[in-house]
C-alpha cells in the first residue's frame, strides 16, 4: 500500500520547504569508516585495496588492472544492438562537447596584452559504479567530455563484479573511447587508490563521477590532494506541468528519477485536476517495475507535489528547488526557458524526456543535484581544465597605470609591492 506524495499547497509554503535545502550531511560513522579506509589504502597500496575488495565485495581479483586484451574484447561480449546504441551516445556526447569553446584568448591592447590559457588536466580519474547495475553510460558522460577538454590520460575504475570481472559493457565503452586501462575496485577505496597512488595505480589529478555515499564522502575527504567535480547527492526532478500534460508523461518521468535509491521526484503544477491524476495513476506505473521498491520508496519518502496559483509561481518554486533535472511539460515550454535561474539541465517540452538525456542526447547526465545548481554546472569541458591568466604589458601601459597600483598597494600596507610596481615606472 502507497502512502503517496507530500502535497504543498501554496507558494509560500513551498518556498519554505526548499529555502534550507543543500548537500546531504555525511554521516559522521560513514566519515569515520571512509577515513579510515583512506588511511589503509594510503598506507598498505595495491594489497589494502585488494583486501578491503574482497572484505566489501566478496572477491578479491588477481590483479588490480583489468588485462588490456579482455578490455580490447568486450564488444564480442555484448549484443550487436548494444554496441551500436554505445557506439551511437558516444558520436552524440562527443559531438555536443565540441560545440563549447574550448580555447582561451589574447587580447592585444596598446602598449601590451592580456589573455587567458587554457590547459588540460594530465590524468584523470572516472569512477563507474557497478554494483546493483553496470551504469556503463557514466563511461561516456566523464571520459567524453575529458577527452574533448584534451586530457591525455584517463582511467576507470568500477567495482569487480562476483566472480572478479568487470561488466563487458563498461569495458566496451571504455575501449570504444581508447582507454584500457581499467581497474577493478570500487567505493572509498576506488577513490583512495586514484587520488594517492598505488603501485598499480598511478595518481590522477582529478576524480569524477557519481557513486554511492562512501564514494562521496570519500571524494569530500580527498579534495584537495585532488580535484573533485562534485558532490553529488541522490538524484532528484522536477516537473513543472499544466492542464496540457499527458498524465502517462509526468507520471514516466517522474519514475525514471524515483527508480533510483533515494531519489527525489517533485510535480509543481497549477492543475489540482493533473495533480489528482498523476498520484492516482502512480500505483499502477510502480507496481510492474523491476525496480518498483526503490520506486515506491522514493515516492513515498520524498516526493512531493506542489500546487501553485499559476506557472509563475511555479518556476519560483522551481527556482528555489535549483532541480538537478527541470522538465517542462507546459503548453509553452520555450515562453519558460528565460526564466529558469538555478537548473542542473532543462528538458524543454514532452519530447525532451530526461531519461533520454541519461544516455544520448549529449549533455553529460553528471548534474548538481542537492540545491547545488544555485551556483554549480554540469560537467563540462571546464571541468578537465586549467585556466591561467596571461599578462604581459609594455612600459607604456606601466608608466600610465603603474602610479594608480603603488597607491594602492601602500594603502593596503604593502610597500614592497608598491616598490616593485615603482621600480618599472619611468625616471622623472
Amino acid at each position: 500500500m502507497m502512502a503517496g506524495m507530500r502535497w504543498i499547497e501554496s507558494l509560500e509554503a513551498a518556498l519554505q520547504a526548499f529555502r534550507d535545502r543543500s548537500v546531504e550531511t555525511v554521516d559522521p560513522d560513514v566519515s569515520a569508516r571512509v577515513r579510515a579506509l583512506l588511511e589503509e589504502v594510503r598506507s598498505g597500496g595495491d594489497d589494502a585495496v585488494l583486501a578491503i575488495t574482497e572484505r566489501l565485495d566478496g572477491v578479491r581479483p588477481d590483479t588490480l588492472a583489468v588485462p588490456k586484451e579482455q578490455v580490447e574484447a568486450a564488444r564480442e561480449a555484448i549484443p550487436a544492438d548494444l554496441a551500436a546504441a554505445i557506439e551511437l551516445a558516444a558520436s552524440r556526447v562527443r559531438a555536443y562537447y565540441q560545440r563549447q569553446p574550448a580555447g582561451g584568448f589574447l587580447d592585444q591592447q596598446p602598449g601590451g596584452l592580456l589573455g587567458q590559457l587554457v590547459r588540460p588536466l594530465q590524468r584523470v580519474g572516472c569512477y563507474v559504479p557497478g554494483g546493483t547495475a553496470p551504469l556503463f553510460s557514466s563511461v561516456l558522460m566523464s571520459a567524453v567530455p575529458a577527452q574533448v577538454a584534451g586530457v591525455p590520460e584517463i582511467v576507470v575504475a568500477t567495482p569487480p563484479r562476483s566472480d572478479g570481472t568487470v561488466a563487458p559493457e563498461i569495458l566496451f565503452a571504455a575501449s570504444l573511447l581508447g582507454i584500457d586501462e581499467v581497474y577493478r575496485m570500487g567505493g572509498a577505496q576506488a577513490v583512495a587508490a586514484m587520488a594517492f597512488g598505488t603501485a598499480s595505480v598511478r595518481p590522477v589529478d582529478k576524480v569524477v563521477g557519481p557513486g554511492n555515499r562512501y564514494v562521496v564522502a570519500a571524494k569530500r575527504e580527498v579534495f584537495g590532494r585532488v580535484g573533485v567535480e562534485s558532490l553529488p547527492g541522490p538524484t532528484e526532478t522536477l516537473v513543472l506541468a499544466d492542464d496540457s500534460a499527458q498524465v502517462r508523461h509526468v507520471v514516466a518521468d517522474l519514475l525514471a528519477q524515483a527508480e533510483h535509491l533515494g531519489a527525489q521526484p517533485v510535480l509543481v503544477t497549477p492543475s489540482r485536476r493533473l495533480a489528482q491524476a498523476v498520484e492516482s495513476a502512480l500505483p499502477d506505473a510502480i507496481a510492474d517495475l523491476p525496480t518498483a521498491s526503490a520506486a515506491r520508496e522514493s515516492v513515498d519518502e520524498r516526493g512531493v507535489i506542489v500546487v501553485v496559483r499559476d506557472l509563475a509561481e511555479g518556476m519560483r518554486v522551481a527556482n528555489a528547488y535549483a532541480p538537478e533535472h527541470l522538465c517542462l511539460l507546459v503548453n509553452e515550454p520555450w515562453a519558460w526557458v528565460p526564466e529558469v535561474e538555478n537548473a542542473g539541465g532543462v528538458f524543454v517540452g514532452e519530447h525532451s524526456m530526461e531519461a533520454l538525456g541519461d544516455y544520448l542526447a549529449g549533455p553529460s547526465h553528471v548534474m548538481p543535484t542537492s540545491g547545488t545548481a544555485r551556483y554549480a554546472s554540469f560537467v563540462n569541458l571546464r571541468d578537465f581544465q586549467k585556466v591561467i591568466p596571461l599578462v604581459a604589458l609594455g612600459p607604456a601601459v606601466i608608466a600610465e597605470v603603474g602610479p594608480a597600483a603603488a597607491l594602492m598597494a601602500r594603502a593596503e600596507g604593502l610597500e614592497a609591492h608598491a616598490r616593485a610596481i615603482e621600480a618599472r615606472l619611468p625616471k622623472a
